[in-house]
């Protein structure tokens, strides 16, 4: 696979999950739902909840900057076997696909970002049974295989970015928003499922 290829498709499978996992699910959302599902990520200059929503943000412009730089020949990336190549496609493909599974299967408790104030469902079953946080490790998963298809210092910073960034959100906001939500229900399930690979992260709960 030749640099330019290899750019123009990861470019394209990028942007193109973009707008399905964002665009149209929040489309698609607001049909079933009345809501596009989308509560911002946002906070004060220095929370937990600024720093997700700000490394988020560089996570996304990276993602795409990385393989452009490569098109317009501005950067050059380390060369790889073609095999890796190949199976950074076939690793961000699944990745993506692992992402809009995983957002179909919340059903209508599917939101971007959190608000204190509500009280969605909590979903514990499929992709969810297996681990906490399966759309995170989904994402992460496709920016990774995009790294192995063009790597570049912007790629790999677009990965260091998201993970930096979903950290901070699970464990700063959405696990104590979850705890306080749903309480027990919440304690019992984060005690047995892990929370972005299977076993690894489980909670322990003062009763």
């Amino acid at each position: 696979m030749t640099t330019d290829v290899a750019a123009a498709a990861a470019l394209t499978l990028y942007l193109a999950g973009l707008v399905v996992a964002f665009g149209a699910r929040s489309c698609i959302h607001r049909r079933r739902t009345g809501s596009t599902g989308f509560r911002g990520l946002s906070g004060a200059p220095g929370s937990a909840e600024w720093w997700g929503a700000t490394l988020f943000a560089a996570a996304l412009v990276l993602g795409a900057a990385g393989p452009a730089l490569v098109l317009t020949g501005t950067t050059t990336p380390i060369a790889m076997p073609p095999a890796v190549q190949w199976a950074g496609l076939a690793v961000a493909i699944a990745g993506f696909a692992g992402v809009l599974a995983a957002q179909a299967g919340m059903g209508s408790s599917w939101r971007i970002g959190v608000d204190t104030t509500e009280r969605t469902g909590l979903v514990t079953s499929g992709m969810f049974a297996v681990v906490r946080n399966p759309i995170f490790t989904a994402m992460l998963t496709a920016l990774l295989g995009l790294t192995l298809l063009v790597p570049t210092g912007v790629t790999a910073a677009a990965l260091v970015c998201l993970l930096l960034a979903v950290e901070i959100q699970v464990r700063l906001v959405e696990e104590p928003y979850l705890i306080h939500a749903h309480g027990y229900a919440y304690a019992s399930y984060s005690e047995r499922v892990g929370r972005f690979l299977p076993g690894l992260g489980r909670l322990t709960h003062n009763r």
